[in-house]
């Protein structure tokens, strides 16, 4: 509509690059998250926290009895030694072990039985373990005050009921070791790409976890490697840049192939990718110089690099399932369904499976290493029990 009089009215607008406007919003957003985290840094390091720490240790004391607080203040004075060890069970007591020899002197906190759901209050004064073991309970979640533990180095929480890992446990910078197998996770935080002193990462049986954040590839120290019995479809990009990797298990996924430069893996040693849906074995493997064990299905197996056979240095071992027994399993996995349904939530029978399926697998190849080489036979063996 023009205005009174047939004047039509214009308005310049000035247009800009949006990439500019981008690039600054882009800035600012990362200042503001630098300041943010500054002042938790901040927050954390202040007599603050540690004042309210101590209120809520005098809290919890008014809670217990005079001999558990006096057994309390007893460890918490001898916080320094390297031989006192925290036992729990289905009930939370503290116990000083005999003098350990100094190589085995370790501060370990031991949680096990179906019926914790929680963590015990004692253990958020105890900052100096190293270890904590804490196995078979239906604990769900980690502790608010795990990012205090900063001296610990090991982390065994398998056969739990853990949904999620928080991100804070990237704050644990002298951690080496990680087991949270058999759980309910579902994703693993970026953050812990962080704990760059990790050595070993078992992820076994979590079901759901199909993939990794390509932050973990700041994981150069790591060794071990196991995320089998998940959902992956292919190898996580992550994983072929961890540079210090000499284990890796794959099986019991949904692989069909692997990447063209798994090379990349110069100090692999092991790698273990049966109970997946491959028809061929990449050429690049051939390369891998350390390369001592594959252990692979040979059901779907229909191309296989002749190096990787003929090679007196590598033990390649292919696993069969035995045609004649499975109709018979079948039948009897029919009759378990049913069984299987009235157990807890917690799946315990098919997480005993799983394991002793490992545990058989260890045992398998401990027998091989004990052989100077693998005689051809064993690589046309089959395994009549399903792994």
């Amino acid at each position: 509509m023009s205005p009174p009089g047939g004047v039509e009215m214009r308005a310049d607008v000035p247009v800009y690059d949006l990439s500019l406007i981008r690039g600054l919003w882009e800035v600012r957003v990362k200042k503001y998250r630098h300041k943010q985290k500054k002042e938790q840094e901040r927050i954390e390091k202040s007599a603050l926290a540690r004042i309210d720490q101590q209120w809520q240790y005098r809290i919890h004391c008014k809670a217990l009895k005079s001999s558990e607080v006096n057994l309390l203040h007893h460890y918490l004075q001898r916080s320094t030694l390297p031989d006192i060890q925290l036992h729990t069970g289905n009930t939370t007591h503290l116990t000083r072990p005999t003098q350990l020899p100094e190589e085995q002197s370790r501060l370990i906190f031991q949680l096990d039985g179906d019926k914790w759901m929680d963590f015990p209050k004692e253990l958020q004064w105890m900052t100096y373990m190293r270890e904590w073991h804490v196995r078979g309970t239906r604990i769900c979640r980690l502790p608010e005050y795990l990012p205090l533990f900063s001296e610990l180095t090991v982390l065994e929480l398998p056969k739990n009921a853990l949904g999620e890992l928080p991100a804070e446990i990237g704050k644990l910078s002298s951690l080496k070791e990680l087991n949270v197998s058999y759980n309910r996770l579902s994703r693993v935080p970026p953050e812990l790409g962080d704990c760059e002193n990790l050595e070993r990462l078992e992820l076994t049986g979590n079901r759901n976890l199909s993939e990794l954040p390509f932050e973990l590839s700041g994981l150069k120290k790591l060794v071990h490697l196991d995320i089998a019995e998940n959902r992956f479809a292919s190898i996580p990009i992550c994983t072929l840049r961890m540079s210090s990797l000499q284990l890796l298990d794959m099986s019991n996924n949904q692989l069909t192939d692997l990447p063209e430069d798994m090379d990349r893996l110069e100090q692999l040693v092991s790698l273990f990718i049966h109970k997946n849906k491959l028809s061929y074995l990449p050429h690049c493997l051939t390369r891998i110089s350390t390369l001592k064990m594959i252990v692979v299905s040979g059901d779907e197996l229909n191309s296989i690099p002749t190096k990787l056979c003929s090679n007196p240095d590598i033990k390649f071992i292919r696993l069969y399932d035995n045609p004649a027994r499975k109709k018979e399993e079948e039948e009897k996995k029919k009759k378990k369904t049913k069984e299987k349904q009235r157990k807890t939530w917690r799946g315990e029978e098919e997480e005993v499976k799983d394991s002793r399926d490992k545990e058989f697998m260890q045992a398998y190849i401990d027998c091989l290493k004990e052989r100077d080489s693998v005689p051809y036979s064993t690589t046309k063996v089959s395994i009549s029990c399903l792994l």
